[in-house]
């Protein structure tokens, strides 16, 4: 997607006279390392009290940690008053600054956003502002979402999720390109970043096709051609049979977990603490609908593949067989619609952790058509997941692409003709 010009090592495979070693590593001669408050006063905002409520609900935005998405910010989730800038310690943030995640452990810090209008943030967030005239902004937004990695160098905490300062801020390094390099580089980028964000709109698009689709032919609302005549009413404990085979050999490496947010079944990690034979362990076969008794509600169910066949998982993980006349497949679309397994909460029992049991499960009555009927619908779905598991393995390809190549641009590694 651009002309690029290469520096070339020598035949012993050392580094040429154009490049220098710095403590981010090795970048072109011309190119210098600053750190962000080169770029300018580094500051954070707080939030209003929460008491007051005249300070919320304004039109002004309010950026917090969640707000942050790693690219442009236009919105946020919360806006705040006048009032509220006026009476509290709260000031404007200017367009055009750059604005770094400080607190909430490791899944949090470092995360970015460039703001796009003016607005307040809260004391979670340091931002600067750059000017252009020494840097380009989505240059350094670039550059720091590339380099995240790096505030765990910097994060300490006597709390359990490490934190950063303002001082860690102040001192992050960043390299300095001369500015119409940084502003190329930028562009090359963000040619990627629009490829990648119509690509998750399409996946999105697609996602919420489904949902109508599954609710239309699951329901009876819209009956595929071929096909007459009213569903059976059954109990799910006619559809379903436990399967309760104890292994004899239990064995931590051949255990398996389901994920949530119908994220399927996949084999479990062992624990470091775990011991071999504490529990009955019950084996599990292919093709088997599964389900997380304390999280089913959540999403956690799903059909064994398989590659998973003859793994095992305690009795919080029950599995079942199909009894004759259900396709697995129809089941479980059926079962994936959101407001029906959400409300599975409600059949929950137990004290503590709550626990959907297999016989309160199976009192749930669902209308099921003909077998034939359950397999076209079945085969109309998993053809609408093919086209979206292939969309979502081109994401993941021109996610690798930018990878590679902000670390080739962002190292001068290959430079940019301006």
């Amino acid at each position: 997607m651009a002309t690029v010009d290469i520096y070339k090592k020598n035949h012993r495979n050392e580094i040429s006279d154009d490049y220098k070693k710095t403590q981010i590593g090795i970048i072109p001669k011309s190119w210098d390392v600053k750190t962000l408050s080169d770029i300018g006063e580094i500051s954070s905002g707080s939030t209003p009290s929460r008491s007051n409520e005249n300070y919320f609900n304004g039109n002004i935005p309010w950026v917090k940690t969640t707000d942050l998405n790693n690219s442009y910010i236009f919105e946020t989730e919360e806006k705040i008053t006048e009032l509220a800038l006026k009476e509290t310690s709260l000031k404007l943030v200017e367009e055009n600054s750059i604005l770094i995640a400080m607190y909430g452990g490791f899944n949090q810090i470092g995360r970015t956003g460039l703001l796009r209008v003016k607005a307040a943030t809260n004391q979670a967030i340091s931002s600067v502002f750059v000017d252009e005239k020494e840097y380009n902004a989505e240059f350094v937004l670039h550059w720091l979402n590339a380099k995240r990695g790096l505030w765990k160098k910097f994060a300490a905490s006597s709390r359990k999720d490490p934190n950063i300062t303002k001082n860690d801020v102040e001192n992050f390094p960043i390299v300095k390109p001369p500015y119409r390099e940084q502003k190329r580089i930028a562009q090359i980028l963000s040619t990627w970043d629009k490829a990648i964000e119509l690509k998750e709109k399409l996946i999105e698009q697609k996602k919420e096709q489904k949902k109508g689709l599954m609710q239309r032919l699951l329901t009876g609302k819209v009956r595929l051609p071929g096909f007459e005549g009213e569903w059976k009413i059954k109990k799910i404990g006619d559809i379903l049979v436990e399967s309760l085979e104890i292994a004899d050999k239990p064995d931590i490496n051949k255990r398996i977990t389901v994920r949530l947010n119908l994220k399927g079944v996949e084999k479990r990690e062992p624990s470091a603490v775990e011991i071999e034979g504490a529990t009955t362990q019950y084996i599990r076969r292919k093709g088997q609908f599964i389900y997380g008794k304390q999280n089913i509600h959540k999403g956690a169910f799903g059909i064994i593949p398989d590659y998973l066949d003859g793994f095992q998982s305690s009795i919080d993980l029950p599995s079942f067989d199909f009894k004759d006349g259900i396709d697995r497949f129809w089941f479980y679309y059926y079962f994936a619609r959101e407001h029906f397994y959400k409300n599975l909460e409600n059949i929950a029992s137990g004290t503590g952790s709550k626990r959907v049991q297999p016989k309160d499960l199976f009192k749930i009555k669902i209308k099921v058509p003909p077998l034939e009927e359950q397999r076209k619908i079945s085969a109309i779905l998993q053809s609408v997941d093919k086209e979206i598991d292939l969309l979502e393995q081109e994401l993941e390809a021109l996610k690798q692409q930018k990878k590679g190549l902000m670390q080739l641009l962002l190292t001068g590694k290959v430079r940019v003709k301006c």
